[in-house]
Order: C-alpha cells, then sequence, then structure tokens
C-alpha cells in the first residue's frame, strides 16, 4: 500500500506490537530485536518492563495490540501449543478485519518453516484448556495467519 493512501487519522500508544511464544530458544532473538527497536526509537510494547502488576495481563496486552500500528508475530514450533499466543493471534485478526488500513500485521517464522506451524500445533492437547469451539477459531486463525506475506528468517541471509 503506498504511503499516500495510509489513513493517518489514528493514534498508537506504541509503534510494534511483538506476538511470540516465550521460551528459551526464541528469547535471544527477542532480546535482540527489542534492543533494536529501541535503538531506533521505535515503541514496542516489552511485557515485562511495561505491563503493570495487579492488572489483568490479558486485557493489557490486548490494548496493546489496538494501540499497536505494526503487529509483528513470531511464529516458532512451540507458537501453535500456547494458548495466550493464539489468543493474541485472533485479537490481531480481529483488529486487521475491523479496521484493515489501521494495521499491518508482519509475520516472522523462526526456525519453523510456514508450512509446519500449524502441523507442529497440538490441538488436542489444547482441548484440556479450553472448549473445542475457541481451539477451532485457533485452528482457522493460526492457518489464516501463516498463509500471509511474511518472512521466513532461515531463507534470510545470516537469519
Amino acid at each position: 500500500m503506498a504511503p499516500s493512501s495510509l489513513n493517518t487519522n489514528h493514534s498508537w500508544s506504541y509503534d510494534v506490537f511483538v506476538s511470540f511464544e516465550r521460551d528459551k530458544f526464541i528469547k535471544r532473538f527477542v532480546d535482540h530485536l527489542f534492543s533494536d527497536l529501541k535503538r531506533k526509537g521505535i515503541r514496542a510494547l516489552k511485557e515485562d518492563e511495561d505491563l503493570r502488576t495487579g492488572e489483568d495481563r490479558s486485557q493489557q496486552v490486548y490494548r496493546a495490540i489496538e494501540q499497536s500500528r505494526f503487529l509483528v508475530v513470531i511464529f516458532s514450533e512451540t507458537f501453535g501449543s500456547s494458548p495466550s499466543c493464539l489468543r493474541e493471534l485472533v485479537k490481531i485478526l480481529v483488529c486487521k478485519e475491523n479496521e484493515p488500513d489501521k494495521y499491518q500485521i508482519c509475520p516472522l517464522f523462526y526456525n519453523v518453516k510456514p508450512g509446519k506451524v500449524v502441523n507442529a500445533s497440538n490441538f488436542s492437547e489444547l482441548l484440556e484448556v479450553a472448549e473445542k469451539k475457541e481451539v477451532d477459531q485457533w485452528k482457522e486463525v493460526l492457518t489464516k495467519a501463516v498463509n500471509l506475506p511474511g518472512w521466513d528468517l532461515e531463507d534470510l541471509v545470516n537469519g
């Protein structure tokens, strides 16, 4: 989309919201990403610094998603097995569908090919923590999201 066609009537609290599974393998990459964003003056929600204790984490995260221009989703092998990541993904796609000119979704694939993200998800285990209707929704949005244009970090020079 050309810059002139962007609707600039929005104000954002954050330039970027990053959704990722908090595991030890991706932590170093995400730490570097946040450092680079901060160094370049890009405002990104960093949960351990920006979320207020005593308030519901989910509601704070959903507000941050709504108040961010770019929604970066870092898909890893474990992303699709995390209820919190899948709930964030639902919120991200709902925001994009409701206000397509306001949000830009940027999928990144970290050590996983786009076609493997859905297959690596253990939806039967997710049924132990969520209702079938919600798990079906997660599978649908996950399938939709991995098919959005994005970057496979394994295919980029030096990741």
